[in-house]
């Protein structure tokens, strides 16, 4: 009696979950079937996570795929998976380590110097936790905000010559916790909650830099989005502590998308037709949304773009 009570919780259990997940954890699917053939497609951090799941649904539409990272061994071994599983042996490893500005340049460089194009660009890449980079600035500010904007404006002029093109900015609901304090926001931290606080503010600062970067490229043909993949089982907090594993590695696996689903809003903003009028804008589950006031205010975006440009050395 009691085995079958226990087997009839079990049972209820698992199929509440089960409605919790394909209702609310899944999310949706980007359903078009655009061809990339001819373009290429540039993504940072794609060896692993919804970055190297991206990289494989665009190779399989065809384009030319090259996989930004900064270990080398696991980006070619990435590029191996992603060539051998799509067919596509247009898929490329080049070496880019985010931490550093020397080495976003140097990539920039021998990117403009081997390919003549650049249709779509994905910044993927980011951290949820570290203290300093080799520049010496807050590790996830220049990860996921600094370098991607430094980036994006060495290879700009190449995706004007072949615009129409895209940039894609993977952001997260995170942003809703993010503040920009102008004083304090690029300098390094300690400690556990610090370091979340940094993300939050990294991602606020992604979306804040995707509604300038539109206002700034508009009449370019060139289109942008920031984009929340969901809470995705990835690496991305491989740097949480030990001790502190136990307790959120089994949330984040009840409660987190898999890489295939959290790629999908990526992909949609990389392929849809149709969206160009949102330039700028944000998107989640493949739908457009409407972030919090605090990351729409225009006039601090602007003032993020200006010392953005000054910390990376852009500034006149």
């Amino acid at each position: 009696m009691v085995a079958a009570e226990a087997l009839a919780g079990l049972a209820l259990a698992m199929g509440l979950y089960a409605l919790l997940y394909y209702n609310f954890i899944k999310g949706a699917s980007c359903k078009n079937e655009t061809s990339l053939r001819g373009k290429t497609v540039l993504i940072t951090g794609a060896n692993t996570g919804i970055g190297k799941t991206t990289a494989l649904d665009l190779a399989r539409r065809g384009a030319r795929v090259i996989l930004a990272c900064r270990d080398r061994g696991r980006g070619e071994s990435a590029a191996y998976d992603i060539r051998r599983e799509s067919g596509n042996n247009e898929v490329l490893f080049m070496s880019l380590d985010l931490a550093s500005f020397k080495s976003v340049r140097a990539f920039a460089t021998a990117f403009l110097r081997s390919e003549p194009r650049l249709d779509i660009l994905i910044n993927n890449a980011g951290v949820g936790f570290g203290s300093r980079s080799e520049d010496g600035f807050n590790l996830a500010f220049q990860v996921n905000h600094l370098s991607h904007f430094l980036l994006t404006h060495l290879l700009l002029e190449r995706m004007k010559q072949c615009a129409p093109s895209r940039v894609v900015v993977v952001a997260s609901s995170g942003h809703e916790r993010g503040k920009i304090d102008f004083q304090n926001i690029h300098k390094p931290v300690d400690g556990q909650m610090a370091g979340l606080h940094s993300y939050c503010n990294s991602k606020l600062a992604n979306m804040l830099y995707t509604r300038e970067l539109a206002n700034r490229l508009e009449g370019t043909n060139i289109t942008c989005y920031a984009v929340h993949p969901g809470l995705v089982k990835s690496d991305i907090f491989r740097h949480i502590p030990v001790w502190l594993k136990p307790l959120f590695l089994p949330i984040l696996w009840l409660f987190s998308r898999d890489t295939i689903n959290g790629a999908q809003t990526s992909i949609y903003c990389a392929t849809q037709e149709g969206i160009e009028k949102y330039s700028g804008r944000y998107f989640a589950n493949c739908s457009l949304q409407d972030p919090k006031p605090h990351a729409q205010d225009d006039a601090v975006a602007k003032k993020l773009w200006e010392v953005s440009e000054r910390m990376v050395g852009l500034a006149n």
